[in-house]
Protein backbone atom coordinates (compact mmCIF):
# COMPACT_ATOMS: atom_id res chain seq x y z
CA UNK A 1 0.00 0.00 0.00
CA UNK A 2 3.07 2.26 0.43
CA UNK A 3 4.24 1.76 -2.16
CA UNK A 4 1.74 2.30 -4.23
CA UNK A 5 0.93 5.48 -2.95
CA UNK A 6 4.62 6.21 -3.06
CA UNK A 7 4.47 5.88 -6.70
CA UNK A 8 1.12 8.42 -6.93
CA UNK A 9 2.89 10.42 -5.38
CA UNK A 10 5.80 10.51 -7.98
CA UNK A 11 3.52 10.91 -10.24
CA UNK A 12 1.79 13.74 -9.04
CA UNK A 13 4.78 15.36 -8.82
CA UNK A 14 6.28 14.41 -12.04
CA UNK A 15 3.19 15.86 -13.68
CA UNK A 16 3.48 19.67 -11.42
CA UNK A 17 7.45 19.92 -12.33
CA UNK A 18 7.18 18.88 -16.02
CA UNK A 19 4.73 21.30 -16.06
CA UNK A 20 0.79 20.59 -17.60
CA UNK A 21 0.81 23.10 -20.88
CA UNK A 22 -2.06 23.77 -23.07
CA UNK A 23 -1.27 25.54 -26.76
CA UNK A 24 -2.99 28.63 -26.92
CA UNK A 25 -3.18 31.72 -28.85
CA UNK A 26 -2.76 35.42 -27.79
CA UNK A 27 -4.65 37.52 -30.05
CA UNK A 28 -4.62 41.49 -30.24
CA UNK A 29 -7.64 43.47 -32.27
CA UNK A 30 -5.87 46.35 -32.60
CA UNK A 31 -8.48 49.70 -34.07
CA UNK A 32 -6.08 51.96 -36.17
CA UNK A 33 -9.12 52.91 -38.67
CA UNK A 34 -9.09 56.83 -36.96
CA UNK A 35 -12.99 55.76 -35.54
CA UNK A 36 -14.75 53.74 -33.86
CA UNK A 37 -15.83 50.56 -34.91
CA UNK A 38 -18.75 48.16 -33.86
CA UNK A 39 -19.79 44.68 -34.08
CA UNK A 40 -16.31 43.46 -34.29
CA UNK A 41 -16.04 39.47 -34.94
CA UNK A 42 -13.30 37.76 -35.12
CA UNK A 43 -13.93 33.60 -36.72
CA UNK A 44 -11.57 30.43 -36.23
CA UNK A 45 -11.67 27.23 -36.60
CA UNK A 46 -14.91 26.21 -33.94
CA UNK A 47 -15.43 29.33 -32.45
CA UNK A 48 -15.25 32.95 -32.70
CA UNK A 49 -15.05 36.28 -30.22
CA UNK A 50 -15.26 39.90 -30.65
CA UNK A 51 -16.61 43.54 -28.82
CA UNK A 52 -19.82 45.52 -29.72
CA UNK A 53 -17.47 48.88 -29.95
CA UNK A 54 -14.09 49.28 -30.24
CA UNK A 55 -12.97 52.60 -29.74
CA UNK A 56 -10.22 54.70 -32.15
CA UNK A 57 -6.93 53.81 -30.70
CA UNK A 58 -7.87 50.97 -28.35
CA UNK A 59 -6.98 47.46 -28.38
CA UNK A 60 -8.84 44.23 -27.57
CA UNK A 61 -6.73 41.12 -26.24
CA UNK A 62 -8.11 37.57 -26.17
CA UNK A 63 -6.64 33.98 -25.41
CA UNK A 64 -8.14 31.04 -26.82
CA UNK A 65 -7.31 27.44 -28.13
CA UNK A 66 -7.42 26.33 -31.47
CA UNK A 67 -9.62 22.97 -31.62
CA UNK A 68 -9.70 21.77 -35.33
CA UNK A 69 -8.10 23.42 -38.61
CA UNK A 70 -9.11 26.49 -40.79
CA UNK A 71 -9.19 29.94 -42.20
CA UNK A 72 -9.91 33.17 -39.86
CA UNK A 73 -12.00 36.27 -40.80
CA UNK A 74 -12.55 39.12 -39.12
CA UNK A 75 -15.40 41.56 -39.74
CA UNK A 76 -16.53 44.95 -37.84
CA UNK A 77 -18.50 48.08 -39.20
CA UNK A 78 -17.26 51.29 -39.08
CA UNK A 79 -18.44 54.99 -38.20
CA UNK A 80 -20.11 55.36 -41.76
CA UNK A 81 -22.26 51.81 -40.96
CA UNK A 82 -19.89 50.02 -43.79
CA UNK A 83 -19.73 46.63 -43.05
CA UNK A 84 -15.58 45.32 -43.52
CA UNK A 85 -14.62 41.65 -43.74
CA UNK A 86 -11.04 40.48 -44.19
CA UNK A 87 -9.62 36.65 -44.50
CA UNK A 88 -6.48 35.73 -42.61
CA UNK A 89 -4.44 32.45 -43.41
CA UNK A 90 -5.47 29.33 -41.69
CA UNK A 91 -4.85 27.91 -38.32
CA UNK A 92 -4.07 24.38 -37.26
CA UNK A 93 -4.90 22.42 -33.93
CA UNK A 94 -1.88 22.88 -31.87
CA UNK A 95 -0.69 25.89 -32.12
CA UNK A 96 0.47 28.33 -30.23
CA UNK A 97 1.90 31.97 -29.83
CA UNK A 98 0.92 35.42 -31.03
CA UNK A 99 -1.86 36.55 -33.53
CA UNK A 100 -1.83 40.67 -34.35
CA UNK A 101 -5.11 41.58 -36.13
CA UNK A 102 -5.04 45.76 -37.07
CA UNK A 103 -7.76 47.62 -38.50
CA UNK A 104 -6.89 49.95 -40.83
CA UNK A 105 -9.48 52.62 -42.93
CA UNK A 106 -7.87 49.86 -45.98
CA UNK A 107 -8.72 46.80 -44.49
CA UNK A 108 -7.31 44.47 -42.12
CA UNK A 109 -3.83 43.75 -42.12
CA UNK A 110 -2.82 40.13 -40.58
CA UNK A 111 0.42 39.37 -38.21
CA UNK A 112 1.13 36.22 -36.35
CA UNK A 113 4.13 34.12 -34.70
CA UNK A 114 2.90 30.81 -34.34
CA UNK A 115 4.39 27.46 -33.84
CA UNK A 116 3.07 23.69 -33.69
Amino acid sequence: MARRLLGVVGMVALVLVGGCKSPYVNATVKNETGAQVTLVEVDYPSASFGRDVLAAGATYPYRFKIIGSGAKKVSWTDGERKQHSSAGPALHEGQQGQLEITLTAAGAQWSEQLSQ
